[in-house]
């Protein structure tokens, strides 16, 4: 079992496009170019902003 860190809450329609495109939590979201993921069918600006906001929050995180 990994302790990746769970996606935050961006809609249900951007949670399911990220998971069919084998995204489902931020450690798989990392190398991801976020800007393409907006071409994703049910990913809009918000849910991006809310993904590289989540992003930004988890590595200022310290290490545990």
């Amino acid at each position: 079992m990994s302790d990746s860190t769970p996606l935050p809450k961006i809609g249900a329609p951007a949670t399911r496009a990220l998971a069919t495109s084998g995204i489902t939590s931020l450690d798989e979201l990392r190398d991801q170019d976020l800007d393409a993921l907006i071409d994703l069918h049910g990913v809009g600006p918000k849910a991006i902003r809310i993904l590289k906001e989540a992003l930004a929050d988890e590595a200022g995180k310290p290490a545990s």
